[in-house]
């Protein structure tokens, strides 16, 4: 329980939609990348908000003239961030960057070794973990044993 959070659980799914990309037919990759979009706003727009460095109104212009969403979907993103789930959609970002980072580490430590699948297995394999407990765990016992492989 005390790893089962945005940042973990969600940053996860969000990982794992960027790697479903590729294989997604091109309307799905559209929806995709629109649906990433919204999240990289959310990530920017709700501390923001939280720190009174943009105003709800200007939020609801942003979504609306950059993200190209309706003024009910852009209204009910700014209650989201300031009255619902404060801080939520940043934390799941912060969790899907992590475990982009992670990723990254491993594929420059391994070079040609790096298989995703192993990769992947392992990942899973280490149950749910704080994004720290999980590094150390993906480059001490991941990493040191893919070499010795």
């Amino acid at each position: 329980m005390f790893a089962f959070n945005s940042v973990n659980v969600e940053g996860w799914a969000l990982y794992m939609e960027a790697e479903m990309k590729p294989y997604l037919p091109l309307d799905g990759q559209l929806a995709s990348l629109q649906a990433r979009l919204l999240r990289a706003m959310r990530a920017f727009l709700d501390p923001e908000l939280q720190m009174g460095r943009i105003q709800p109104e200007e939020a609801v212009k942003l979504l609306m003239d950059e993200g190209v969403y309706s003024e009910a979907m852009a209204r009910q993103e700014v209650e989201r961030y300031t009255f619902r789930a404060p801080g939520q959609a940043t934390s799941y970002y912060y969790g899907y960057t992590r475990w982009m980072q992670l990723r990254s580490q491993a594929e420059m430590a391994l070079g040609a070794k790096f298989d995703r699948l192993r990769y992947h297995d392992f990942i899973l394999g280490q149950g749910l973990l704080p994004p720290d407990v999980l590094a150390r765990a993906v480059m001490t016992d991941f990493v040191a044993g893919e070499k010795a492989r």
